[in-house]
């Protein structure tokens, strides 16, 4: 038994294998790209190494595909030989990736904030917490979880800075936006290669709508993200949005084949990534050419995995685009799924899941009143299928855009009025109610929205 450095015992047959531990922890934690490679070194040279082996299952569970599953239970499999000689911690860790492997994510995290409330220094078990609430769309959890650690740490406990990263992210999704920003830049003044950290503050000024501000927050860190892995990808979506938001398409769209598309990525981060970066340049009237099909030929090999809702409805969004039916032969794949009561996610794919892929191949295929049927009475469960409050945004669009093209207006005008209301700097929301309000001949309402446009336009200028 030996100590990682944040004193937690760890069953290794060294201590500079916990050593090698710990860098694996925080090169996880960092978002680098040598997180498998530290891993895999580790447990060859400490193979009864239990917490390693646990390691390597959480990476391969990340992956969130079949494949993946099978290797963390091969993972799962070492560390339980192991198992009379473990620590409650390290037991609550092997019955975390166990209930992750059996896909009731309910129970992975319950064992996360079981650990928590023991150790609150365990740093793997709070970014777990963390990512995994944010799957299950529990914004407001995603901050609770740290509020519950955050007073028993203090700047002296290594990874400090990686805590205030995570306790950002979670003010973020909680509207907090002022402190989730001062938060995330301490965190980045500490360490500017903090990708997770530097994405929380991208976050806030995507809901502030202060793209000049993301386009500089990016341009001055990421030289130091060239440690990092495909996170990276997902800060230069943010990148696309703030350009789009500015109405630099062209910009908008170099990004999109420079950085997002990811030189043919099929990780499901990446693929959703491109495909709601494509859709919303599209209702920018932006002409994408082949690059749904590209994208589509990407996400066909993904129609099976079905370990995250949120994942498999971007591949929808990418699938439903390519014209020899795969769209709808991954809504049936999506409703087998939903009747094999499979965990936590098959329950999230019955009770809203489906209903938001059948919305969006409808969209598709230019159904416009059918997407606006069946999104509207699910709005307020949208939320189930994860990510976070930016990531759902495309789905809460494509629902205002139905609306509209379906002749919804009493609709459209009440999700445009409550959205420009909570989301001002919504650069989008303002034009589209613009659009309506000319339309439909409403002075009032256009005469707020050329309010509000202005006065993105005079914060978006550049100051002498």
């Amino acid at each position: 038994m030996y100590r990682d450095l944040r004193g937690l015992e760890v069953h290794a047959s060294a201590q500079d294998r916990v050593e090698q531990f710990d860098r694996a922890v925080a090169a996880y934690l960092g978002a680098r790209r040598d997180t498998q490679d530290l891993t895999d070194r580790l447990t060859a040279a400490d193979p009864e190494c239990a917490l390693a082996q646990v390691l390597n299952g959480y990476l391969a569970m990340h992956t969130a595909r079949r494949e993946g599953v099978a290797r963390a239970q091969t993972s799962l499999v070492r560390a339980q030989s192991c198992i009379d000689a473990l620590s409650l911690r390290e037991r609550l860790h092997l019955q975390a990736l166990e209930a992750w492997i059996g896909a009731e994510l309910e129970n992975a995290v319950a064992c996360w904030e079981s650990i928590l409330r023991q150790f609150p220094h365990d740093l793997l078990a709070i970014r777990l917490a963390q990512f995994m609430t944010s799957y299950l769309g529990r914004s407001r959890e995603i901050l609770s979880s740290i509020e519950r650690v955050i007073g028993r740490w203090d700047p002296a406990v290594p990874g400090y800075g990686h805590l205030l990263g995570c306790y950002a992210y979670g003010l973020e999704e909680a509207g907090e936006y002022s402190l989730a920003e001062i938060m995330g830049r301490t965190a980045v003044d500490a360490d500017p290669t903090d990708l997770w950290a530097a994405h929380a503050v991208a976050h806030v000024m995507e809901m502030q709508g202060r793209p000049l501000d993301g386009l500089a927050w990016v341009a001055q860190l990421a030289p130091g993200w060239s440690i990092c892995g495909n996170f990276v990808l997902h800060v230069q979506w943010h990148r696309a949005l703030f350009l789009q938001s500015l109405g630099d398409f062209d910009q908008a769209l170099a990004v999109y084949d420079r950085e997002v598309q990811a030189d043919a990525s099929t990780e499901y981060l990446d693929i959703a990534n491109a495909a709601s970066l494509l859709w919303r340049l599209e209702q920018e009237n932006v002409d994408v050419g082949s690059r749904w099909e590209e994208l589509a030929q990407r996400a066909a090999g993904r129609q099976d995995d079905h370990l995250f809702v949120f994942a498999d409805l971007h591949f929808i969004l990418a699938l439903a685009t390519a014209r020899n039916g795969q769209g709808e032969e991954f809504l049936a794949s999506c409703e087998r799924f939903a009747e094999s009561g499979r965990g936590t996610q098959a329950r999230v794919m019955q009770e809203v899941g489906l209903t938001v892929a059948a919305a969006v191949l409808a969209h598709r295929k230019r159904e416009w009143k059918q997407a606006a049927q069946r999104l509207l009475p699910a709005r307020d469960r949208i939320r189930r299928i994860g990510g976070s409050h930016a990531q759902r945004d495309t789905f809460e669009r494509l629902l205002i855009d139905a609306t509209i093209r379906s002749g919804e207006i009493a609709a459209a005008r009440r999700l445009l009025t409550e959205r420009t209301a909570t989301r001002p700097g919504d650069v989008w929301a303002w034009r589209a109610l613009r659009h309506l309000s000319e339309t439909q001949g409403w002075p009032e309402d256009l005469a707020r929205a050329e309010c509000g446009l202005a006065a993105l336009e005079n914060r978006a200028r550049p100051q002498p």
